[in-house]
């Protein structure tokens, strides 16, 4: 029997529902989307998995101060803000998970059984303090001293607030027992985290030893009950990572269609996780994995944090944008550019209304969209809408070819580091040498002449052929403007659709063929007025 080819496995965290969504959390779906969507037009098979996390504390209690029961609670939100917040941000993922879903219920459980049954759960009690923001339990390191109304008190480094004390009997996951081989893991490995910041902050608390962890709790009832033990439910953040394989058909009867899936899954090739989460997908969450004979992750990526004002985006303090403000205004392609552009990924970064509308205006508007309506509009004027074939070329066109091909592996290259920003700005640096071609070649002082309509052709053809391939390597970062250039350069009409190019064969010179119908159309990046405030 043949073995089932692999796909390339992306993951979201899975978010939780305490609260509507904000645009860090939007950030980190987009850049999954972006990204699986390059990998789609290499023509590999690709899994998008986001979700959200339904149980622990903190869902309890919001619920609870919502008069409403959790399950209310969480449906509400998951169909009216967390779902709808994908389609506002064009996000194509394969699958979306809830840990409220049986699939994922019974395969947590089974899960620990498996655990257990390894020999690597014990029965012990629990005394220390439990940050109910983060869901964790924390340990001394993890605390910083207080500022204000806590001045004098240990707090959380995220929250800013004291930790609350627990006392219970729970179940204990033997993480101890796992600090050599992650370190061995690690070492052979160093890319299995990322950035090296990431890298570096992981192999340090690894090197200090780890310390066994309770794995449920007894004094919860919003969760998933122990097979084995029903007064205590799964610990929330080790019910919510296994949601990466429970979606994917973990523990499914063999032979079966979501059996086959997990063959063709697993391992996941990159988890893209906010920094502050990074501890539990790259210590404890390979350790489960190790506990139940599984193959731990291939990456885990930790990007920064979306900062405003100079502070961590944050629901608690009331500094969450929600992704709607902006893309009503700017759009959702522009937003995707934007947080994918503007922030290197994998460091702290700034939004700022104030950058993005100066990005919008200069690189979009002025940059790309100019270019499209001023080659779109001249080939309508002098051609009559008809892509004139290519003429003689010089070594300036020649340059040009080179510097596409040049464009489209270094693009290539920085989409497989992560480097969305790079990527881009490769792209960029290609487009503003298109402009700057039709300012030099005056195109429009080409048409006054029958002698120079030859150059004229050149020209166009070049110009249009440039955008075939500009809509190729930006179509996973803004699908729908560049769907738009697409049928309005004639591509659709003549290569088919736009999802279906390739990204390694876009530099190939001359796909454009002469004669296809080529129209203005609408602005792709329409000048927009300046609100006096999100």
């Amino acid at each position: 029997m043949n073995p089932v080819a692999k796909s390339f496995y992306v993951t979201t965290p899975i978010y939780y529902v305490n609260d509507a969504p904000h645009i860090g959390h939007a950030y980190t779906s987009t850049a999954g989307d972006v990204l699986t969507r390059w990998h789609r037009q290499r023509g590999e098979k690709v899994w998008f998995l986001t979700g959200v996390d339904e149980h622990g504390t903190k869902v309890e209690r919001a619920a609870v101060q919502g008069g409403v029961t959790p399950q209310e609670w969480v449906d509400a939100l998951v169909n009216d803000s967390w779902k709808p917040v994908l389609e506002t941000i064009d996000a194509k993922n394969d699958d979306f998970i809830r840990t409220t879903e049986a699939r994922h219920v019974e395969r947590v459980r089974k899960f620990w059984e498996n655990v257990k049954e390894n020999g690597y759960v014990y029965s012990d009690s629990y005394e220390g303090p439990y940050c109910v923001g983060c869901e964790e339990f924390k340990f001394p390191a993890d605390l910083v001293p207080g500022t204000g109304e806590f001045e004098g008190s240990q707090v959380c480094a995220v929250h800013g607030r004291p930790p609350e004390e627990l006392s219970e009997d729970n179940w204990f996951f033997k993480l101890s027992d796992f600090t050599q081989p992650l370190i061995d893991r690690y070492e052979a490995n160093p890319n299995a985290v990322r950035p090296a910041s990431a890298y570096n902050e992981v192999m340090s608390f690894l090197r200090g030893g780890l310390v066994d962890i309770s794995m449920s709790r007894s004094s919860v009832k919003w969760g998933i009950p122990l097979s084995w033990d029903e007064s205590q439910v799964v610990y929330v953040w080790f019910d919510a990572l296994l949601n990466y394989i429970t979606a994917v058909g973990y523990g499914a009867e063999p032979a079966t269609t979501e059996a086959e899936l997990f063959e063709r899954v697993w391992p996941v090739d990159v988890h893209l996780v906010g920094k502050d989460i990074l501890r539990f997908h790259a210590v404890y969450w390979p350790a489960m994995l190790m506990a139940a004979g599984l193959e731990p992750p291939k990456q885990v990526f930790a990007h920064g944090w979306l900062l405003v004002g100079g502070e961590k985006m944050s629901k608690t303090k009331l500094t969450g944008i929600a992704p709607e403000l902006i893309i009503d205004h700017f759009g959702s392609d522009a937003f995707r550019y934007y947080f994918m552009r503007a922030i290197a990924f994998g460091q702290d970064g700034s939004f700022s209304w104030e950058d993005m509308s100066a990005r919008y205006t200069s690189e979009l508007a002025n940059g790309l969209g100019n270019l499209v309506s001023r080659a779109t509009a001249m080939v309508g004027k002098y051609f009559e809408g008809q892509l004139p074939a290519e003429g003689p070329i010089s070594h300036v066109e020649k340059t040009i070819h080179a510097l596409l091909t040049k464009t489209v592996v270094d693009a290539n290259a920085c989409i497989d580091e992560l480097d969305f920003a790079g990527a881009i700005g490769q792209v960029r640096t290609f487009i503003e040498h298109i402009n700057g071609y039709v300012t030099e070649q005056e195109p429009w002082v080409l048409a006054k002449s029958e002698e120079t309509y030859g150059a004229l052709a050149t020209v166009l053809y070049t110009v249009c052929e440039s955008l075939r391939a500009i809509a190729v390597l930006y179509n996973p970062v803004m699908p729908k403007a560049m769907g738009l250039m697409w049928s309005n350069i004639g591509a659709r009409e003549a290569l088919g659709e736009l999802c279906d190019q390739r990204v390694e064969s876009a530099s190939t010179w001359g796909q454009l063929p002469a004669g296809v119908r080529v129209h203005k159309g609408e602005s792709l990046f329409p000048r927009l007025e300046d609100p006096e405030s999100i």
